[in-house]
Formats: structure tokens, C-alpha cells, sequence
């Protein structure tokens, strides 16, 4: 497939600066669309941070309106405010295309970014202070960044009023769980009764390489030519280039309703801002949640190459997967890449032959270098799905029928007790193992990218793992094959362990 990606070369590496005059152009444009002067502290900072930009924006659609104590929460900086999580969450959409994986450096490089909301009588609007300039064109910002600043809003609000603290759903209880995130779901509109089965959810990392990245595009593209539509975790790499690919082939068969959509949570976003092709952005308050939110909206998953992220996608479906109540559910998974990953995944099949056992790998397929075969047998794996939903009289449109452990829903703080602490015998069911896997691999994403993770990682030193032996041999050899590849930052960042193996 000829694509022409020149302008994905030329932006995705690095954002280029933004010449003073432009900014100067900007801030005319943006005052005389707002019908009014250019204040001091705008010219001060076009002069001086040329690659800022202050801005007001409006919504489009039904978050024209807020409450007064919607507005005081979004305000609020206190612990139960939500004042942080949405500061934060917008500043990683207004980041798309910026070459960062490490959510501390992206909140200390933009320590001045701030975000309020203006009520006014006709609706509000957000002030925005101090925000990347590559969100905005000639003083305007970009569509798709504007569209995921406001579904940041929604989601946030939603899940501070209706779903946090709220007796509705008992978060102790594996069913108020799943409800809580059906809701999620169906207030950002991504729950559509009337479709056929078509979502084929696609995981894979965000550093990877060009080769790889160009094969995710080409089965995203084998994918579109037959009707499906893409789920990602909304990032760069691997969740954009099946999207890119998909929305390709939607051209072709002139499919105007294609849908691209992505799932992330507060503590990964900053580390893998939305990539502009993601047309339904969902903040899932939580990993466990984004996770789970996968599985029930999905329909198939392709796995692409990947880091510790990766590996805890994997974990987490085959735990879900090999329990002993879901092992005559269809649900399609195709492990895939170029001829340059056979490797990866001989490597990633032969880590879940030592620990999970041969149940786990009769769950998926190893497709290599063929994306046509993967595209088939996924069309031909949802067809399944679909009828093993139409028996059951299961929703086509949310997996209800599939049994998560509250193992897997609870979230887990990934402390160093937390960390130290875990479970890792091999001899307990596969099912809990993997569930405890999981969150190995959840706590060294948070030591690689996440904010909080960093810090701890700082002010504590390295996270330190132990279990049996049979058990971390394979987790020590995968980790460190994930490094050796560059799997675990950005090409050209050098990277620094935030864990230590230690087997008992």
C-alpha cells in the first residue's frame, strides 16, 4: 500500500517552534474572534515563549452548560477537587504530535499551564494559559485537539459526579464495576445497539519502530477494506498507525462513519497523548477500568509489538481468557508484526508457555508478516462472536457475558510495598497469576512514564520483584529483551531501569 506519509516524517519526530511574528499573528487573529484587545501578559509571553499560546474556547454540543458546583470541583486543587486530573489530562491532549513519553518532564516543561473555566451567560468557555502552540493554527486550535479538550471535560465530570462515591455502583463487587464502566461508556456516545460486531480493539507500543509502525498501518488498512473499525489506546506508534491504515481503506469503500476510537486513563495519558485521527476519546478514570472497557466494547484484538505496556494487555486478557467460566467464549486474537518481530513474539509465546501454560497459548494465533491473513481471520473471528452473542442473547454492542474477576478490576497502587508484595508463586491458578503478572508489568509502566511512578521511583529507589524462580526467570528475560529492543522509551532516550529482579 503506497501511503503518503511525508508530513507524519516531517511532524512526528519533533514539534518545530513557532516564530514570534507568527505568535504575534496568532494573537491578532484570536482577539478580533473573540472581540477583544491583546492583554499585557499575551504579548509578554509571544515575546518571550514563542512556543506558547493563551487562548479561550468554546464547546460544541451539550457541555455548553455547567453547573456552579461543577465548576467549583474543576477548580478545586484540594484532594477530593478534580482540579489536577483535568489540568493534567488537558495538557497531554494539547500536547499531540510533541515527542514526549515521560509525564513528569511534560508537566515540569509547561509548570505554568493552567485551565479554568469561564461561565458566562450563554454557556462557558476554558481559559487556557501557557499551552503548547502546535495545538493551535494561526490562532486557532486545531479541531481534533479541540474535540478531545472537551470530551477531557465530560469525562471528568461525569465520573466525578455520577461514578465516584456514588452507592449506585459498589466498586467492591465485580458486576458494579462493569456497570460503572458501561456508563462511562455510554455517556461518551461509543455504544451503538444498532451496529453489527465490527471493533477490532488493536494494543501494541508507542516506541516503536518504523518498520513495525508502517505494518500496523497496512493491517489497519486490510482491516477497513473489510468494514471494521478501530479501538486503541489513542497514542502514538501502534495506536495510531491501524487507525491511519483503517481510515485509508474507509476512504476507499467510501465509508463516511468510520470509527476510531480511544481509551486511555489519567496516569498514561500524558505519556501517550491522543494521536489526531481518534474521533471518540475516552478517560477511563483508571487502568484496570480502560482496561476492562477493551474488553467489553471490543469485539477481536490484534497485539503489535510492545513494551511492559504490551505485556500487561496480554496478561490481562489471557487471565481473563483461560478462567475456567469463559473458555467456550469466541473472542479473536492475533498476535501480529513484520518479519523483523518473529523474534518478539517467539520470545513473548515462549514467556506464556513457562508461566501461564499451554491453556493460555491456545488463546491466540502468531501471524507474521501477513496482514491480509490477520484482517481475514479477525473478520471471520468476530462473525463468530456474533453468533455465539445472537445465542446467548448477549448485546452486540458491550460483552456482558464475559466473566473479570474482581482480581483484575481493583486497582493497584503500584507502591514499593505495593510492588514488593506481590503474589508471584507458580503454583496458584493461572488464571490469579496472571492477574498478579499484570500488575508487574502495570507497576514498571508507571516507573517508565507516569508521573507519580517517576517520583516514587526518585525519591525511593527502583521498585524491587521477587517470586519463585520459574516465575521470574521468564519475567527477567522478557523485561530485559524489551530493553535491548528500545521497547521501553522513546528511540534516542536513554533508559533507566525502574525495577530490580529478585528471585526467592
Amino acid at each position: 500500500m503506497a501511503i503518503d506519509d511525508y508530513a507524519e516524517r516531517r511532524h512526528e519526530v519533533a514539534a518545530p517552534a513557532v516564530a514570534t511574528d507568527a505568535l504575534n499573528f496568532m494573537l491578532v487573529a484570536a482577539a478580533r474572534r473573540d472581540n477583544r484587545s491583546i492583554t499585557r501578559q499575551e504579548r509578554h509571553r509571544a515575546m518571550h515563549h514563542p512556543d506558547l499560546v493563551d487562548a479561550q474556547v468554546a464547546p460544541e454540543g451539550r457541555l455548553e452548560i455547567l453547573s456552579r458546583s461543577e465548576v467549583a470541583r474543576l477548580l478545586d486543587k484540594s484532594q477530593s477537587g478534580l482540579f489536577e486530573v483535568f489540568r493534567s489530562c488537558s495538557l497531554a491532549v494539547l500536547n499531540c504530535g510533541n515527542p514526549f513519553d515521560d509525564g513528569k518532564e511534560l508537566l515540569e516543561r509547561y509548570k505554568d499551564f493552567d485551565i479554568r473555566v469561564i461561565q458566562r451567560e450563554r454557556g462557558i468557555k476554558l481559559d487556557i494559559r501557557g499551552a503548547p502552540a502546535s495545538a493551535f493554527v494561526d490562532g486557532r486550535m486545531i479541531n481534533g485537539i479541540h474535540e478531545h479538550l472537551f470530551a477531557v471535560l465530560r469525562d471528568v465530570i461525569y465520573v466525578g459526579d455520577e461514578i465516584s462515591g456514588n452507592p449506585r455502583f459498589d466498586m467492591a463487587t465485580p458486576l458494579g464495576v462493569t456497570d460503572s464502566v458501561f456508563h462511562i461508556l455510554r455517556n461518551a456516545g461509543v455504544l451503538h445497539s444498532l451496529d453489527n460486531p465490527n471493533m477490532v480493539v488493536c494494543w501494541g507500543g508507542h516506541s516503536i519502530q518504523r518498520e513495525e509502525y508502517d505494518y500496523t498501518k497496512e493491517v489497519g488498512y486490510q482491516l477497513g477494506l473489510r468494514g471494521l473499525d478501530i479501538c486503541t489506546g489513542c497514542g502514538p506508534g501502534a495506536m495510531k498507525g491501524p487507525m491511519k491504515g483503517a481510515a485509508i481503506a474507509h476512504a476507499k469503500q467510501r465509508n463516511g462513519s468510520g470509527r476510531y476510537l480511544g481509551f486511555t486513563e489519567p496516569g498514561i495519558v500524558a505519556a501517550e497523548a491522543p494521536n489526531p485521527i481518534v474521533n471518540n476519546l475516552v478517560i477511563l478514570p483508571d487502568v484496570e477500568k480502560r482496561l476492562e472497557a477493551f474488553i467489553r466494547a471490543g469485539h477481536g484484538i490484534v497485539v503489535f509489538p510492545g513494551g511492559a505496556g504490551t505485556a500487561e494487555e496480554i496478561l490481562y486478557l489471557l487471565g481473563i481468557l483461560i478462567h475456567p467460566d469463559n473458555t467456550e467464549m469466541p473472542f479473536p486474537l492475533i498476535f501480529s508484526g513484520p518479519k523483523s518481530a518473529a523474534e518478539y513474539f517467539h520470545r513473548i509465546d515462549r514467556f506464556i508457555g513457562d508461566t501461564l501454560g499451554l491453556a493460555a497459548q491456545r488463546r491466540y494465533k502468531i501471524v507474521i508478516d501477513d496482514p491480509e491473513q490477520v484482517a481475514r481471520e479477525m473478520h471471520t473471528g468476530i462473525k463468530h462472536v456474533r453468533e455465539f452473542r445472537k445465542e446467548k442473547s448477549d448485546a452486540y454492542y458491550f460483552n456482558w457475558l464475559i466473566k473479570i474477576d474482581h482480581e483484575f478490576q481493583q486497582p493497584f497502587a503500584p507502591t514499593h510495598e505495593g510492588m514488593r508484595n506481590l503474589d508471584l508463586r507458580r503454583e496458584q491458578p493461572s488464571h490469579v497469576l496472571a492477574a498478579n503478572l499484570r500488575r508487574v508489568f502495570s507497576g514498571i509502566v508507571a516507573g517508565n512514564v507516569k508521573d507519580y511512578g517517576i517520583r516514587a521511583v526518585e525519591q525511593h529507589g527502583r521498585f524491587e520483584i521477587s517470586g519463585d524462580a520459574a516465575v521470574m526467570g521468564p519475567v527477567d528475560e522478557l523485561l530485559s529483551s524489551f530493553v535491548a529492543q528500545n521497547r521501553m522509551k522513546l528511540a534516542g532516550r536513554k533508559y533507566n531501569p525502574c525495577y530490580r529482579i529478585m528471585s526467592s
